[in-house]
């Protein structure tokens, strides 16, 4: 997971810096149930078990996810609806 730039844009942040599990991952399921087919969501977390977490939840659903990147202990997962 290196830094790097990207030009999308997302619809939807949660910041969950802070809190532990299961709480990123209880608020990134509650976060995508609220958006729709298209919606962008950014899921900011200092966690590391969301590093596992949240990766098995996307597998379970039909989404798609990349760690955008990991700087200084803080992870940004992107998730796109379909």
């Amino acid at each position: 997971m290196s830094g790097q730039s990207t030009d999308r844009v997302f619809s939807h942040q949660l910041n969950v810096i802070g809190f532990f599990c299961p709480v990123p991952l209880a608020e990134t399921k509650k976060a995508l149930k609220n958006l729709k087919r298209g919606d962008v969501l950014e899921v900011i977390a200092d966690d590391p078990e969301a590093l596992h977490d949240i990766p098995m939840l996307i597998e379970r659903l039909p989404h798609d996810m990349s760690i955008f990147y990991e700087d200084s202990g803080e992870f940004r997962f992107i998730i796109e609806v379909r």
